[in-house]
């Protein structure tokens, strides 16, 4: 509509080729100059490693353009958090005029994901709006960081914002901030990010008029609509070069905590018909008692964000979201309605939909294929900061790196952000530590971490701290994948399980899981947490054993690893010098028992392999990569219900491609 309008108006058919690129790199030029506004000026630590987005949107909200290093969740939804201001403010929309809005269950993601929308207009009619989305390290609730497990419904996640207005014509309401940053953990750094997201916005607006005075209001509106039908243009192209069909696959979450034993199904079927894609998450199990969940815009931006990873030469705005169509049952795990609880949805549903939109494209564009990636994981430690006696409230607000998914004719990236946004910064330990009284005792690559494949997943981190100086603290973790760990896919094996292990070096050393709160610490305290690597593509036993060699000498799997999972034999000649001898009559011997065996050992007892784990026979990397079977590590007991589910899922990515 806005296209025609705007083609009839004056006579202006289209722009020409060369003002169209001028515009169209200006747009991306304008948001990542409001980036730069938000990490130079911004007070939270975590916004200062890029836990934040930006967008210009068209005064319909459509999003016109994103920046270069936004997050990838963001962004999928920053339009519908526009259109939920114009919206509930349809009429009473004013030159001067900034909304606020956070609420997952009209657009946005969670409580933390705060927005700032700023209306732009031009001789008194609205042309755009300027959005800043920053994650708040609180935003009230219950737990110190505001991610609580035990929540069931959002009243104790934080508060919840719906469009509200906190500049009326250019006046500060001072009140209306008041109240909503008073009910938050260290109101003036709220306040600081708050301003520093506006002046961002404000940026976005200079740039904006700059243009206009360059090239005329016209040209730009009609920039707006050409860059989206462009992008809508390009992505109905590459679509329609693929062939018509359907593709499903699951993934799933570790558990729903009422119901104990069971993966929480996330079902995904594609359908591509001529130049449209059709995703249905029909079977989806329904919402859960705890805050994995998602609500429809975050899970809705999981089906963007795995499509554009597939096709990375596309920009993207709003004119590819016309091509991506997306049915979310309503009250599932993928669309939970309020007040169900949905804090977690970045650890829990979306990256879930994300790899499993990896593994139907990896099936479509095999040239592009891509094993699962590690999950995001969020761990949160506040309380008071007793260091030279300040008594200030901190808060301790960490996400690690970990591996990507092995490729088609690559190993995965080692120790990259998670795929939810990998625009994401590694918190420097040395800014952390002089910010809060927790000191980082290990940082460090895990050897044998990466998922076995002809191409291996990438490696994942173990981070390690302690705790010094501290009062009234507590810890929580928002994380997944301790049972349905990353996965390969077309002969692959999975990587290891993640969770956060308290005082790990001490008798009394507790595995926490990977969703926990309001777990009390004190000075003296340790805790450790891994993160996964990638898993595998490919057969192990089909990797060169020149690659396996090499990565014992890179210390990324061990001579002991190297003989289970790759069926490859490595002596030890040297290790100062890295000298390792492969014997190849052994190798081919090994593989050869590896070939013979593997099905068996996918269908063993649960039970008997629990056995053999709490002997000290086995490991945890052999418990799942070998037979399959999911456990629970706080009780060191074996799953069934789980483990037939990962088994199914495990048969079908592996076992179907082995020779």
């Amino acid at each position: 509509m806005l296209t025609k309008e705007l083609k009839e108006h004056n006579g202006i058919k289209n722009l020409d080729p060369v003002t169209f690129e001028v515009l169209k790199n200006g747009f991306v030029n304008l948001v990542d100059q409001m980036a730069e506004q938000m990490l130079r000026t911004c007070y939270s630590f975590v916004i200062y490693n890029r836990d934040f987005s930006c967008a210009l949107c068209d005064a319909q909200g459509n999003t016109v353009m994103q920046g270069t290093q936004d997050i990838s969740v963001h962004v999928g939804t920053l339009h519908l958090t526009a259109k939920a201001v114009l919206e509930d403010f349809a009429g009473d929309i004013h030159p001067g005029d900034v909304f606020l809005i956070n609420d997952p269950y009209r657009g946005g993601t969670h409580f933390s994901d705060v927005r700032v929308v700023l209306p732009v207009f031009h001789n008194d009619k609205l042309i755009a709006l300027m959005q800043t989305n920053g994650h708040w390290a609180d935003v009230g609730g219950s737990n110190p960081g505001s991610f609580d497990i035990t929540a069931k419904e959002h009243y104790g996640e934080g508060l919840r914002i719906p469009p509200v207005r906190i500049y009326s014509k250019g006046q500060y309401l001072t009140d209306v901030v008041k109240i909503i940053t008073m009910n938050m953990r260290i109101p003036e750094e709220r306040i600081g990010d708050l301003r520093s997201q506006v002046e961002a916005a404000k940026v976005g607006e200079k740039q904006l008029r700059e243009m206009i005075e360059k090239y005329g209001v016209d040209t730009v509106l009609l920039a707006f609509a050409e860059v989206q039908d462009y992008v809508e243009r390009l992505t109905r192209a590459e679509i329609a070069k693929l062939p018509n069909g359907e593709w499903e696959t699951v993934d799933y979450i570790d558990m729903d905590p009422l119901l104990g034993d069971g993966l929480i199904p996330i079902r995904v079927k594609m359908t591509i018909s001529d130049d449209e894609i059709l995703y249905d998450l029909s079977g989806s199990h329904p919402y859960i008692s705890c805050f994995l969940n998602a609500g429809f815009g975050s899970a809705l931006s999981g089906t963007y964000a795995g499509t554009k990873t597939f096709f990375p030469d596309i920009p993207l705005n709003s004119g590819f979201y016309r091509v991506v169509k997306t049915y979310l049952p309503e009250n599932s795990v993928v669309n939970a309605p309020s007040p169900v609880a949905v804090s977690g949805y970045c650890s829990g549903s979306f990256e879930k939909i994300m790899n499993a939109c990896f593994e139907l494209w990896s099936n479509i564009m095999p040239e592009r294929a891509i094993a699962c990636s590690f999950n995001l994981e969020y761990l949160l430690i506040g309380g008071y900061d007793k260091r030279q006696d300040s008594n200030e409230y901190f808060m301790w607000y960490d996400w690690m790196a970990g591996g990507h998914g092995g490729r088609v004719d690559r190993d995965g990236a080692n120790t990259t952000s998670p795929v939810f946004g990998v625009g994401l910064s590694v918190q420097p330990c040395e800014g952390q530590e002089r910010l809060s009284p927790v000191i980082t005792t290990k940082h460090e690559i895990i050897t044998d971490s990466a998922g076995p494949g002809k191409y291996r997943g990438g490696c994942g981190v173990e981070k390690g701290g302690i705790l010094t100086d501290i009062n009234n603290t507590v810890m929580s973790y928002c994380c997944d994948r301790s049972r349905s760990i990353t996965w390969g896919i077309m002969g692959g094996l999975p990587s290891i399980a993640q969770g956060a292990i308290l005082n790990p070096e001490q008798e009394d050393a507790e595995f926490l899981g990977t969703i926990f709160s309001n777990v009390e610490v004190k000075k003296g305290d340790s805790f450790t947490r891994p993160s996964a690597g990638g898993g595998g593509l490919g057969d192990p036993l089909e990797r060169d054993v020149n690659a396996v060699l090499e990565d014992v000498i890179d210390e990324y799997v061990s001579i002991e690893r190297a003989k289970i999972d790759y069926g490859v034999v490595i002596c030890e000649i040297d290790r100062d010098l890295d000298v390792f001898e492969i014997d190849h009559e052994a190798t081919a011997l090994e593989r050869d028992t590896i070939r013979k065996n593997r099905r068996l050992w996918l269908e063993e007892d649960p039970i008997v392999v629990e056995q053999m784990y709490n002997k000290g026979d086995i490991n945890q990397m052999d418990v799942v990569r070998k037979y399959g079977v999911v456990m629970d590590y706080k009780s060191n007991k074996a799953l069934p219900i789980s483990t037939e589910q990962y088994r199914e899922a495990m048969k079908k990515r592996s076992l179907a491609f082995w020779a």
